[in-house]
């Protein structure tokens, strides 16, 4: 038996999702699961956690990795398990009904949370002075 309960709205039931499913850095052998061009920058747990949440799906957060993060970092740890099914077996949202959805939505809201529109005009900015000091050094040899 390869599940101790049959019931959907069990938390063992619930669906996993490791932020390595959606990040765009890495690449299909690491473990993303959905295309790069949808997929988001270093993802976090907090933030699909906070995009799930609004969304009203019962959320859970455990501190597991992913087999194939080489990075121990507190960044990277963490599963979120989602409820994607009631008791009687019916979707929770009818929106949600894969564990691709569930993925895709994720990838689509958090660009749009509030602490990525405030964090990536600042990360933008420090990334192009330092491509751009790197390019000078290299006129300089």
């Amino acid at each position: 038996m390869a599940h101790l309960t049959q019931n959907p709205a069990d938390k063992e039931r619930f669906i996993c999702i490791y932020p390595v499913y959606i990040n765009s850095k890495k690449t299909l052998a690491e473990g993303r699961r959905i295309p790069s061009e949808k997929a988001v920058e270093n993802p976090s747990c907090s933030e699909i956690r906070d995009v799930l949440t609004a969304a009203g799906l019962n959320v859970l957060v455990e501190s597991k990795m992913h087999p194939r993060e080489w990075n121990r970092d507190v960044q990277f740890r963490g599963r979120v398990r989602v409820q994607l099914k009631q008791t009687d077996g019916s979707f929770c949202q009818d929106k949600f009904t894969s564990r691709k959805d569930v993925m895709f939505y994720v990838a689509e809201m958090i660009p749009k949370l509030k602490a990525r529109t405030q964090k990536s005009g600042g990360g933008d900015m420090s990334s192009q002075q330092g491509e751009g000091g790197k390019k000078s050094k290299k006129k300089k040899k």
